[in-house]
């Protein structure tokens, strides 16, 4: 166990929520907390460089335009605001364009890499997917979830599919330009890669949280979903190989008598692998995952960084598996281990060799690490 001197960041006067990182501008952090503040930090200087109150409800969720980080979106109950930070002040912060298409509480917002769609996942288990040109409601994704739609995010290499995780225990793989999914897949069940239909009561599996590699990472790592659940695993699904396996079997039917069950912590497949799982055995969480997400410092992708209810952060060296011709034990894969003292709400990492790692958690002091 680790435990790093963090570099502490004041400006919330109530819970931070969860925080973004710029990649055009390394160093610069945004924050979101339950004061219904934005606060924005340049890890240049020493205190909170401008706040925006964007009113009096918790934020829930923050997403930078990708292209253009003057924009950002901001989710508060059932409503995402969209704000030009170069038309604002601590005095004043007027949002450009206001949604309120979601019908319950939203959890997480999304935009799609060429930042012409943006999607919000809430309480009701619906998403909304809104045209940000036409600055419209495009479509709504619904008979997906059964329960609170907790994570989303756009696939980059799929310009018209997208993720998102629930408190139903279910990952769902959607094509939104037809308003459907293409795969759902049940963390729910015992044993989630032959379904055999045993419901798991202690610890629910729910999906807490999920994380895709950004494009420029898919030529060093595979086309994933890393998913955070409830019950202190993280697992990491290659897409493409589980899409491949839908449409394999829906193209020839088992033989009798088949064999499909595997107690191994990486499943091959033809292409190499099918999907990476990192719990306790491994070295992992002892309670729920509540965030993961992919490294931007260094050797971007390389590294998969989790926080959980047990007060730590895990930097996993993911990519290790992913080496030709080389056998690894999942619990090799394990490079790093931060101690925290409280609960991890969300973490994000930015581009930076030194204080790249920013940890909300359930207090108001954003934490900053530095991680190599």
């Amino acid at each position: 166990m680790t435990d790093l001197k963090p570099r502490r960041l004041r400006g919330h006067k109530a819970t931070a929520t969860c925080c973004i990182a710029s990649v055009a501008t390394p160093g610069l952090v945004a924050t979101a907390g339950e004061d219904g503040c934005v606060c924005w930090f340049d890890m240049r200087c020493k205190d909170v460089i401008d706040i925006m109150e964007v009113g009096e409800e918790p934020v829930s969720s923050l997403c930078f335009r990708p292209g253009n980080e003057n924009m950002i979106f901001v989710s508060s109950e059932k409503q995402v605001k969209s704000f030009d930070v170069r038309l604002g002040s601590s005095c004043s912060w007027k949002p450009l364009e206001s949604y309120d298409y979601n019908k319950e509480e939203i959890n997480q917002i999304a935009c799609n890499s060429k930042s012409s769609f943006l999607a919000a996942t809430d309480d009701g288990g619906e998403i909304k997917i809104i045209d940000i040109c036409q600055k419209r409601i495009y479509k709504t994704l619904r008979a997906g979830h059964t329960s609170i739609c907790s994570s989303v995010q756009f696939l980059p290499w799929r310009p018209w599919e997208v993720i998102t995780g629930g408190l139903d225990s279910k990952l769902v793989m959607w094509d939104f330009s037809k308003g459907r999914p293409n795969k759902i897949m049940n963390f729910g069940l015992s044993d989630a890669n032959n379904g055999d239909g045993k419901e798991q009561c202690f610890n629910p599996a729910f999906v807490h949280a999920i994380a895709v590699p950004e494009i420029d990472m898919l030529d060093k790592s595979d086309k994933v979903c890393v998913v955070a659940r409830g019950d202190g695993a993280v697992d990491v699904i290659n897409i493409e190989a589980e899409l491949a396996t839908m449409r394999s079997k829906g193209s020839r039917k088992p033989q009798k008598g088949s064999q499909s069950r595997s107690k191994e912590k990486e499943i091959p497949d033809q292409n190499g692998w099918k999907r990476l799982h990192l719990d306790y055995s491994s070295g992992g969480h002892t309670a729920a995952v509540s965030c993961v997400a992919f490294s931007l410092f260094g050797d971007r992708g390389r590294f998969i960084i989790s926080g959980g209810n047990d007060k730590l952060v895990k930097v996993w060296d993911w990519t290790k598996c992913l080496d030709a011709g080389q056998t690894i034990s999942s619990s090799d894969l394990l490079h790093l281990n931060i101690n925290l003292s409280k609960k991890v709400n969300w973490l994000c990492t930015t581009p930076a060799d030194m204080e790249n790692l920013v940890v909300c958690d359930t207090t108001k002091v954003v934490k900053v690490y530095s991680v190599a």
